[in-house]
């Protein structure tokens, strides 16, 4: 099963982008993700 997780943009904090991982995955997910705010890509991260 699955759960949906936000990401957020490493250099202004914005919340960008929705994605799902599974439920037995225990680290948080790090993408590298254009951000709009930024006009730039940068590492997004999973937020509680």
């Amino acid at each position: 099963m699955r759960r949906k997780v936000v990401l957020s943009c490493g250099q202004c904090f914005a919340r960008n982008y929705t994605t799902e991982k599974k439920q037995t995955e225990t680290g948080r997910i790090e993408v590298k993700k254009f951000c709009k705010q930024c006009n730039m890509h940068s590492l997004h991260r999973e937020t509680k």
